[in-house]
């Protein structure tokens, strides 16, 4: 299984950004999946995940509201769409699919938002 991110760049507070995540292979739809994000000299933290299915999405307190992951199972492509984006959302972003030992990332995308 291979995760390629893309649709990251540099915006201004305020603005917005779509980042995509296309996956390989054949474990997509059967799983869960999330976006992960780490901030320079800052651990990598959860931002949001969605399940197989759909529904039920959750989010960090910290994006709640302004975040939003979407999935479409029939082309292996998950989404983060990003409003109202602070200085303090600027890191890589990172999807993952879980899987026993760890599971599956992708290679990171840089968003950058500047005051």
């Amino acid at each position: 299984v291979q995760l390629v991110e893309s649709g990251g760049g540099l915006v201004q507070a305020g603005g917005s950004l779509r980042l995509s995540c296309a996956a390989s292979g054949n474990t997509f739809s059967f799983n869960a999946v999330a976006w992960y994000r780490q901030a320079p000299g800052k651990p990598r933290e959860f931002v949001a995940g969605i399940p197989n299915g759909g529904g039920s999405t959750n989010y960090a307190d910290t994006v709640k509201g302004r975040f939003t992951i979407s999935r479409n199972n029939a082309n292996n492509t998950m989404y983060l769409k990003m409003n109202s984006q602070k200085p303090e959302d600027t890191a890589v972003y990172y999807c993952l699919i879980p899987a026993v030992g760890g599971g599956y990332w992708g290679q990171g995308t840089q968003v950058t938002v500047s005051s």
